[in-house]
């Protein structure tokens, strides 16, 4: 991953290892810059106040490896062109002035693209994702996520079944309370749909009404007009020599030049033939139009008595008879849907009913299938739990029926009792935490130190992270209020994780930094007045040199060294008893 103009980081490329890699550094210096860069390349939300004082914009750039299945759908699909090696690069800028852009495989993408992808591959984790985890809402989320797709169909069924049951019922009450109004409604379009039924206009009726009554009116107008063209083109009906017409006229002139002993004049003959056709054609029309133009002023009382009756329905309904007959379709459709008769209410209160026993079964259902989960889920986490230095504590996971009454409109009838039915079932789930033998279960919140609450937390985004595919797993400073033999439990926790997923951890715990397998260092510095950082990948001696630090400040110290070196020494211990870490990249 490379940083530019981010906070405190002027610039700086990451070589993250595919299994375990720390990030740490003294308070202020930066660090957390590392976990927004992720954030920003996950599609998260562009803060200005994140760029760099005096330089234009932030740049955020990673390379993405070893994408398969819904990734590279996602990719696909944005048209984006991966590497040679099959990796893939996406781009984040923020300028100061707040624009935010995204690019994924040389295209311009929208950050929404960024954000499908990263949910295939990436998962970060905060001290507010901690907080959040506390909330009922976000605990039952984490018990659905644990059961997988058991949980996640039945509750698509389940939500799709109470969308159903909520427009019904609403619609129920809707005609029930407001039957007497709906009833006046109804009587009114049912007489508009009869006044339009009995006049029965068609489409564009009132234009080709117009256009005949306007025929009709100047027919004597229209009837001279006609009569002269034609005698100027055909001559006099009689045959009057002296009044031959045009066609009569270019007979003559076709005689004269067809009798010509100059070729050239011969040659203009056919060209008269072809006006005489032409001219002919026209008289032919002509005598057409005057045969068809009616003058009869019965015929134009009909057609003004049946204007009449359109403009009768164009007053009421709409501007013409295309917008009345737009209204008598939308007005059939209302009232379709305004039937209050009795009959009508009993087969909507019979289809409510249909629909809530249906929504009862997958209440019921989701219940059980949490129930069973909850039980696999808090022993999983309490397993962790024991290998974080909580060997006395027990997570247990509740999941009851969330009761209620006749006045909540949301109420129904499950097991012979009133549950809310809300939008992710009719289950309130909260997590207790039994924190040695003897001590009462208390909700985590309470029962937790905020050491404690760390663990309990880390332990379920461990627990987690087996029932997610997300291959890389960021977690910022989730070790806040630990020390000592907790710390160190931590460490190798995490860097048991890492052999199944990419992990990046920020810390401030020396034990936890020296399980790591890459150690990247953010140094505070600076420089005619500004404060910047720099970022290093430390190794051996400067290893040894940062975790004194971190142990109090003794990077000066021989005993701080050798406290450090110690550290590392147990944890390279710890790991090579362990399995070897999974090599396949992830991100770089």
């Amino acid at each position: 991953m490379r940083i530019q103009g981010l906070g405190a980081i002027d610039e700086a490329t990451l070589e993250l290892h595919p299994g375990f890699t720390v990030v740490t550094g003294e308070t202020g210096a930066g660090k957390t810059m590392v976990v927004t860069g992720l954030s920003l390349l996950s599609g998260g939300r562009a803060e200005t106040s994140r760029v760099r004082s005096g330089v234009p914009k932030a740049v955020v750039e990673g390379r993405f490896e070893a994408l398969g299945g819904s990734a590279a759908r996602v990719a696909a699909e944005a048209g984006a062109d991966p590497e040679e090696d099959g990796s893939l690069i996406a781009l984040r800028t923020m300028t100061s002035d707040g624009r935010s852009r995204a690019h994924l495989g040389g295209r311009s993408v929208p950050v929404g693209v960024l954000s499908e992808l990263s949910e295939q591959l990436i998962a970060v984790h905060g001290q507010n994702d901690q907080l959040r985890l506390l909330r009922p809402a976000e605990q039952r989320a984490v018990l659905d996520r644990f059961a997988g797709e058991d949980v996640a169909g039945t509750l698509a069924a389940y939500r799709a079944t109470r969308e159903e049951w909520l427009r019904v019922s609403a619609e129920l009450t809707e005609r029930t309370e407001r039957s007497r109004e709906l009833a006046r409604e109804a009587d009114l379009l049912r007489h508009g749909l009869a006044e339009i039924e009995a006049v029965d206009p068609q489409p564009g009726e009132d234009e080709a009404l117009a256009a005949k009554a306007r025929r009709l009116a100047d027919a004597d107008q229209l009837r001279e007009t006609a009569s002269g063209a034609a005698y100027a083109v055909t001559g006099s009906p009689e045959g009057d020599p002296d009044a031959p017409g045009a066609l009569g006229l270019i007979a003559e002139a076709r005689r004269r030049l067809g009798a010509a002993e100059d070729p050239r004049l011969r040659e203009l003959e056919p060209r008269l033939a072809e006006a005489s056709m032409l001219l002919a054609d026209v008289g032919t029309e002509l005598a057409g139009y005057l045969e068809t133009l009616d003058a009869d002023p019965a015929v134009l009382e009909q057609v003004l008595a049946r204007q009449a009756e359109l403009k009768q329905l164009t007053r009421k309904y709409a501007a013409d008879v295309d917008g009345v007959l737009a209204w008598s379709a939308a007005a059939t459709e209302r009232l379709a849907g305004l039937d209050t008769s009795e009959e009508a209410l009993a087969e909507l209160a019979r289809r409510r009913d249909e629909l809530a026993g249906e929504l009862a079964g997958h209440a019921e259902t989701l219940t059980v299938q949490r129930l069973a989960a909850a039980d696999e889920l808090a022993k999983a986490v309490t397993e962790e739990l024991g290998g974080l230095a909580m060997p006395q504590s027990v997570i247990e996971v509740g999941v009851r029926p969330r009761p209620t009454d006749e006045r909540d409109p949301h109420a129904l009838a499950v097991g012979g009792r009133l549950v809310h039915a809300g939008p992710d079932g009719a289950d309130d789930v909260e997590l207790w935490l039994r924190a040695h033998d003897g001590a009462e279960p208390l909700p985590v919140h309470k029962a937790a130190s905020g050491g404690e609450l760390s663990r309990v937390m880390l332990a379920i985004e461990v627990v987690l992270s087996h029932a997610d595919p997300v291959p890389t797993l960021v977690f910022d400073e989730v070790d806040a209020g630990v020390g000592g033999r907790a710390a160190v439990e931590i460490g190798r926790r995490l860097a048991r994780l890492a052999r199944s997923h990419q992990v990046i951890v920020v810390t401030h715990l020396p034990q936890v930094a020296a399980f790591a397998d890459r150690h990247i260092v953010v140094d505070k510095r600076a420089m005619g007045g500004v404060i910047g950082a720099d970022v290093r990948t430390v190794n051996d001696r400067d290893r040894v040199v940062e975790l004194a630090r971190m142990l109090a400040g003794m990077d000066s110290t021989e005993t701080g060294r050798a406290h450090a070196e110690e550290l590392l020494a147990v944890a390279e211990q710890d790991k090579r008893n362990g399995h070897k870490p999974n090599r396949r990249k992830r991100t770089r």
